[in-house]
């Protein structure tokens, strides 16, 4: 993008970030005017203790008490858990949100507002593909909302994005809309302490991602290469620390504001985002997480589409960490390559999806889900491409 292009700028939620923050949820959501807030969690932090810990801080809350707290949030925001969460905070005369969780649970409380304000029944009917609300179609929708974030990857606690998984059609869908996201989000390393190293890794190269495809997008800005690129400095310097020593509160805190750092970056750039694209397809397919898939994925899409990341490697090398930034830009994008597979391996992940034996002969069926795949509109990865990154990541090893 040209210096002098027009682009915006929008960052809604307010952020409060600290150990302990999370007592102040009742405090907050009242003075948003919440009086029968509706939890939001699943089976997993309902098992760890999470989801108790908000509902206590709400036993002796002056003038507010929960309406209710549903924990049936399964991986992925599924149309059939929106549906069932809607339904719900209708039952309960809910009048807020509140949503503790990853990616699943957040981007779930974020679409069942969005079905309040539209009077959306069932959203499958409503959202068969990407969604792109803005100003002044796009409003205030005066239901108090607050997100509590457990994991640090997806940023999903201040984006103004929900990917769908719509059901009905196999695809997952964004829903843009800048009044989505929370009024307040909570960002407190205690309650991610408790993660285990392997959702970690995750969910850290997820936020690696973020940063990435903010930077490199063909919609970049001076905005959205700032926090890119000091996302990406963050998570070089603490993910390791943070899957290794899962109790170390500084590395912890310092993963949450990367992704928040990150994901303002992807939004604000939403544009070519071919590493999500083929996630997003291969993950709804074969039912591969998503920062998993991420993770594996980045370094041979970076490869195969090594035209999109050449005009600017050397200042994310920089970032990035690389003390001797090779003299041709090829070089140091191979450089980056060999970074982040080194990172990838550091964590425990793995370079291919061997686990989940994916048939090669599935190939065609690939090409067809990452093409048709809503991120993929703005940017269609050439099926030479999509086979070559296959051959890589399907069984065989990324070689560095």
């Amino acid at each position: 993008m040209k210096k002098t292009s027009y682009y915006e700028f929008t960052h809604r939620s307010n952020i409060r970030s600290g150990a302990g923050t999370h007592i102040l949820v009742p405090d907050l959501i009242h003075a948003l005017g919440g009086r029968r807030p509706v939890l939001y969690s699943d089976k997993g932090l309902t098992q760890a203790g999470l989801t108790k810990k908000i509902e206590r801080l709400f036993e002796m809350a002056p003038g507010i008490q929960l309406a209710g707290v549903f924990d049936d949030v399964t991986q992925d925001a599924k149309s059939s858990n929106i549906n069932n969460g809607l339904k719900y905070f209708k039952e309960c005369n809910g009048d807020s949100l509140i949503a503790i969780g990853g990616v699943s649970v957040l981007d779930t409380a974020k679409a069942i507002k969005w079905c309040l304000h539209k009077n959306v029944k069932k959203i499958e009917e409503a959202l068969s593909g990407n969604v792109l609300e803005v100003w002044p179609e796009a409003v205030h929708m005066g239901i108090p909302h607050i997100s509590i974030a457990t994991t640090a990857g997806t940023g999903a606690e201040i984006s103004g994005i929900s990917v769908v998984f719509n059901e009905m059609h196999g695809v997952k869908c964004n829903l843009l809309n800048p009044f989505i996201n929370s009024d307040i989000a909570i960002l407190d390393p205690e309650l991610t302490i408790g993660l285990p190293p392997k959702i970690t890794a995750f969910t850290g190269m997820d936020a690696l991602t973020h940063a990435v495809e903010g930077y490199f997008s063909n919609k970049s800005n001076a905005m959205a290469d700032a926090f890119a690129l000091h996302s990406a400095k963050m998570r070089r310097d603490n993910l390791h620390t943070a899957v290794s020593d899962g109790q170390n509160r500084e590395a912890r805190a310092n993963m949450l504001q990367a992704s928040a750092m990150a994901i303002t970056s992807f939004a604000l750039a939403f544009s070519t985002l071919p590493i999500h694209n083929m996630a997003h397809a291969l993950g709804a397919k074969y039912g591969i997480p998503h920062g998993l898939a991420n993770a594996v994925l980045m370094p041979s899409v970076m490869k195969h589409l090594a035209p999109l990341y050449l005009p600017k490697v050397k200042e994310f090398a920089h970032a990035f960490g690389i003390k001797e930034i090779p003299e041709t830009d090829e070089q140091c994008l191979e450089q980056c390559i060999n970074e982040i597979i080194s990172l990838r391996r550091s964590v425990n992940l793995p370079d291919d999806f061997a686990e989940y034996e994916i048939d090669e002969a599935d190939e065609k069926e690939i090409v067809k889900a990452v093409q048709n795949d809503p991120s993929g509109q703005a940017f269609r990865i050439p099926e030479e491409v999509i086979i070559a990154v296959c051959k890589e990541v399907l069984g065989t090893k990324v070689r560095v």
